[in-house]
């Protein structure tokens, strides 16, 4: 594991309800708002030169969470601080000069892409919101599109998506998101949509691009294997909280919560004669709207021992090297 250095970005117990729309007849009868709470009560921090991973299942927050450190949602309750400085209610006046510094990469590059603008025309757009003109666009333009290899720029500037592959297209969009040189990137689960046989490469760019700019990366996933391969640390996400947190080799490698050990037996392993470990886990994801007590996970725990997991919520409990875990097999 690389030496980490500054925290960036982190936020403090952070919350996102979502209220739920009910209809006429549901509102007249139950007078009472329900809300989707799609991030209840989470802490995390990224450091500079770090990639962290948020892992879980589809429903479990993780795009919330990162949409609300970049400050694109407003968080419900707690705590965002972009370099020590809170920015968790900052007015968009002042939020845009920070814009330079927090940038996102989406997951569909078929939607995130303008189809009606060239290549060159998506790439300067965000330096001339933070009015950026003249002849260093075009040098930052073209360095930021050497820096996702799309050599010469020449060939592509004049472009639309359309005329580009799929990976062409997302490096398209890391380059947009690099173009000015922030501090900060959440990358939201940027490879799903492309061939396998091109994933490699685009996330071997991404990783090369976080240590030659020694950026903050926070990168969403809900593949183990892969947010092994390239993060330093993992959170483990499940119904807007987080169940287990460490290093990327500690949570892999030495799953504590019954969920992590469930997601890390579900992964393929490349070889046929090698014996399958049943996955014990059954059933969805409960609502988010109406989530279990106590414990989160207690409806479809393997591990599930009593009144204790439906009744009281597991706190984070540190067991060393920074490894966290919310079970109550581990709490004291």
């Amino acid at each position: 594991m690389k030496a980490l250095s500054e925290t960036i970005v982190k936020c403090e117990n952070l919350k996102k309800w979502f209220p739920v729309r009910l209809g006429f007849f549901q509102t007249i009868i139950s007078r009472r708002q329900l809300f989707l709470r799609a991030v209840d009560g989470i802490s995390v921090d990224v450091k500079k030169g770090e990639i962290y991973g948020l892992a879980g299942e589809s429903g479990s927050g993780k795009t919330t969470i990162g949409r609300l450190l970049l400050r694109l949602l407003t968080p419900t309750d707690g705590k965002i601080f972009f370099k020590d400085k809170d920015i968790t209610f900052l007015k968009d006046k002042k939020m845009r000069p920070l814009r330079r510094q927090m940038q996102i990469i989406f997951q569909d590059p078929y939607e995130s892409l303008n189809p009606r603008m060239l290549v060159r025309s998506i790439l300067e757009e965000p330096l001339l919101i933070q009015g950026i003109g003249g002849k260093q666009t075009e040098e930052l333009v073209h360095k930021a599109m050497e820096d996702v290899q799309l050599v010469p720029p020449e060939e592509f500037l004049l472009r639309f998506p359309h005329e580009l592959s799929g990976g062409q297209r997302q490096r398209v969009a890391v380059a947009r998101a690099l173009v000015l040189n922030p501090e900060f990137v959440v990358a939201d689960e940027p490879v799903s949509m492309l061939d396998v046989s091109i994933r490699a490469e685009v996330l071997n760019l991404m990783i090369d691009l976080v240590e030659k700019y020694n950026m903050a990366f926070l990168y969403i996933t809900h593949d183990l294997a892969l947010a092994r391969h390239i993060c330093d640390r993992i959170a483990v996400m499940y119904l807007g909280k987080v169940l287990e947190q460490g290093s990327s080799d500690d949570v892999i490698e030495g799953a504590l919560h019954p969920y992590t050990q469930a997601l890390v037996a579900a992964v393929p392993v490349p070889d046929p004669s090698s014996r399958r470990i049943e996955v014990r886990v059954k059933g969805e994801i409960p609502s988010p709207v109406n989530p279990p007590s106590g414990c989160r996970f207690h409806t479809r725990c393997p591990a599930y021992i009593g009144d204790i997991c439906r009744e009281k919520e597991p706190p984070l409990v540190d067991l060393g090297n920074d490894h966290l875990v919310a079970c109550h097999l581990y709490s004291k």
